[in-house]
């Protein structure tokens, strides 16, 4: 099994709690995506990045120094989002980041496909932007079957814990034996389910944290997930969607 995530917008650099493991698998991708960036102009990439005066100036100063292959952050260790938050990697035990190692896999607009203890650097680019590479429009089609195929290459079964951003990178292109599972968190509002990102990405933070601790490894075992008050509903559910809802005490 694979786990898929999708990274968060800020990221640190920490260089001293884990050591990385290895380098991205797609450096040659991302280093072409980087010398596209650094040859735009700071209009040009505040309008990519889509945001303000501070964070422009924050990432086109990181763009200018960047170095891909030195002073790195364990993936895991380098976004900062909620859903990292409830997954907590730094507090795990050996045990679970070993498990993190094998199954957890970070989609990224710059890195395409990231092992947790691939070593990257702070970037700003996220998967929908439309950055046109080499022919393609934007990165969805820059990165092509790439990610689906490494995928497929290691599992049979990927579990969808990324938003529909990232994992419309990999879904389309997975070949027929893959089977892709997605989950919903949501509550249960006026007949139907409703998904609250905030909530979502709490609940996907903490399902990756509640599979490591009990070693899952296998579509069945998902359904336990029992965290945050969420608990599997079947007869909302269907043999690729597993709805999990909130249920208050």
């Amino acid at each position: 099994m694979r786990i898929i995530i999708a990274p968060a917008k800020k990221m640190v650099v920490d260089t001293d709690s884990f050591a990385v493991d290895s380098l991205p698998q797609f450096l040659e991708q991302t280093e072409r995506l980087k010398a596209v960036l650094q040859a735009m102009s700071p209009r040009e990439l505040q309008t990519l990045w889509k945001c303000n005066d501070a964070i422009a100036g924050l990432n086109i100063e990181r763009l200018e120094q960047m170095d891909l292959r030195r002073r790195l952050t364990p993936a895991i260790l380098s976004y900062e989002g909620i859903q990292y938050r409830y997954m907590a990697p730094g507090v795990m035990e050996a045990s679970h980041l070993d498990y993190l190692r094998e199954h957890l896999r970070i989609l990224s607009g710059f890195y395409g496909l990231l092992r947790p203890f691939d070593g990257v650097t702070p970037y700003r680019l996220e998967m929908q932007a439309r950055l046109a590479v080499d022919g393609s429009q934007d990165l969805y089609q820059f990165w092509g079957e790439r990610l689906a195929r490494q995928l497929a290459s290691e599992t049979d079964l990927v579990l969808n814990l990324a938003s529909k951003e990232y994992s419309r990178a990999v879904e389309p292109y997975l070949p027929e034996p893959v089977r892709f599972i997605t989950c919903t968190f949501g509550e249960w509002k006026d007949g139907k389910v409703i998904e609250k990102g905030t909530m979502c990405k709490m609940a996907r933070g903490q399902m990756v944290r509640w599979l490591a601790e009990n070693s899952i490894t296998d579509a069945a075992g998902i359904r336990a997930f029992d965290q945050l008050g969420y608990h599997f509903q079947p007869d909302l559910s269907a043999e690729n969607h597993l709805v999990f809802l909130k249920i208050k005490a």
